[in-house]
């Protein structure tokens, strides 16, 4: 039974898709890319990473796998203990291995597998149909040389100026004078226009603001009062300890992390799968909940790992 496919669908959805006994696939968002030197732009993808010491079973590929050959859970985690068996034994005999869509894995000179994700997949949803592309570079031309060698030849003429007529200066003075004195009188005439007409919008207000002070203004139906109301905050990231399949398991787990201090502990509700999540706590962002799921992996439990939408 190949479980390859199973395991590419789930990474387009999870960001940590465990293969029992063999290690775990996890995805971590990366930004669009600009690479100077070649001019080429990439979109938003998801990078795909693997981590060989997170190896317990979460339920999801067999539960996964059951779904989708219509088969039980437990024949579903017996096809992927032969399938995990066979990988061992294919690494081991050749020393390399390719999952299908997913990566390539190697031994290298300390007997240490080596993985090598795929590139031509893009399990970023929102970047459905979108694909890297080289943009031409942009040649500006200079013409700077050329235009210093044009000022070079180009010979410079002086031009005497002619002698002015001083005659048709004077009447054009007399012209000027005479327009400034009918110009003085037009503005006087023009400055007591605009004073009588402020005094008749002046008065106008006066009569419009004693109106007003003596209006009575009343409100029939008033509107309803409004009351409002702030949402939770929403914290979608959080750090699981473990997720069980007998609840009182679970619950011992949770008591167990609030005697560690850990006072943000929490049960979720049952999962799709039937098991019972508990959480060290839940985070408003992915930086903040993948920081705190570093130091619970030093300081208590290194096979902690983060479910994105837990509450």
């Amino acid at each position: 039974m190949k479980i390859e496919p199973y395991i590419s669908q789930l990474l387009y959805r999870y960001q940590c898709v465990t293969v029992p006994g063999f290690g775990a696939f996890l995805t971590e968002f990366q930004s669009a890319q600009l690479d100077e030197k070649s001019h080429s732009f990439y979109p938003p993808k998801k990078m795909i990473s693997f981590n060989p010491f997170l190896k317990n079973n979460d339920g999801l590929l067999a539960k996964h796998l059951a779904d989708g050959e219509k088969i039980s859970y437990e024949i579903a985690v017996n096809l992927i203990q032969n399938e995990v068996s066979h990988w061992k034994t294919k690494i081991e005999d050749f020393g390399t291995l390719s999952v299908k869509n997913v990566g390539d894995f190697s031994l290298n000179s300390e007997n240490n597998m080596v993985f090598l994700p795929v590139d031509k997949i893009n399990y970023f949803k929102e970047s459905f149909g979108l694909s890297s592309f080289v943009s031409p570079s942009i040649k500006r031309e200079v013409y700077k040389e050329f235009i210093e060698q044009l000022d070079e030849k180009i010979p410079i003429n002086f031009i005497p100026k002619k002698k002015r007529n001083y005659s048709v200066l004077k009447y054009a003075a007399v012209f000027l004078v005479t327009a400034g004195i009918a110009g003085t009188m037009s503005y006087k005439l023009y400055e007591n226009k605009i004073a009588e007409t402020l005094i008749v919008q002046t008065n106008v207000q006066k009569k419009i603001n004693q109106k007003i002070q003596e209006a009575t203004f009343y409100i029939s139906n008033p509107l309803p009062t409004v009351t409002l109301t702030v949402a939770d905050v929403k914290m979608p990231y959080g750090v699981v300890a473990g997720a069980f399949r007998i609840e009182s398991n679970a619950e011992e787990q949770y008591q167990r992390l609030l005697k560690l201090g850990f006072s943000k502990a929490k049960r979720l509700a049952p999962n799709k799968h039937g098991l019972f999540p508990v959480l060290y706590g839940s985070y408003t962002t992915y930086s903040e909940a993948r920081q705190a799921m570093k130091d619970i992996q030093k300081l208590d439990n290194k096979d902690a790992w983060l479910l994105v939408d837990s509450l």
